[in-house]
């Protein structure tokens, strides 16, 4: 499985010395944005223009710029310009976040997410929410 190492002890003359963890791969920006494809969104950090463009308060998050149709984050109704908050109780500041979340929590097949979605121009002066989407990920 993808990030996922083995763990060995070390045994000499009967002692056991500290773990060692084997073949763990760390994870990378290019890891995140391949796990978010996986998941079905396009996204990127939030950074100092996205945040005026969506009348944010803090640069941080992860913003979603596209969903692929019939993806698990399409199914769960994930929108464009929604804002990563939260995957499965964990908070994501970043892409490192989102990726260290997304790998623990697509395996499980069941989890939640939480999205920051700005008010619109539509929206007649109605605030953005939160929302919280549950993901039900298929298998063949």
């Amino acid at each position: 499985m993808i990030g996922r190492g083995v763990i060995l002890a070390i045994c000499i003359s009967g002692v056991v010395w500290a773990p060692v963890l084997l073949s763990a791969e760390a994870m990378t920006e290019d890891r995140a944005y391949a796990l978010a494809e996986e998941f079905g969104i396009d996204v990127g950090e939030v950074d100092e223009e996205i945040k005026e463009v969506l009348g944010l308060t803090k640069a941080e998050g992860v913003v979603v710029f596209g969903v692929i149709g019939s993806s698990p984050a399409d199914r769960a109704g994930i929108k464009v310009k929604a804002v990563i908050k939260e995957v499965d109780g964990k908070d994501i500041r970043n892409m490192l976040d989102l990726g260290k979340a997304l790998e623990k929590a697509m395996p499980t097949q069941n989890f939640s997410v939480a999205t920051f979605e700005p008010a619109g121009i539509d929206d007649q002066g109605v605030g953005g929410g939160l929302n919280f989407h549950f993901v039900r990920v298929e298998k063949d």
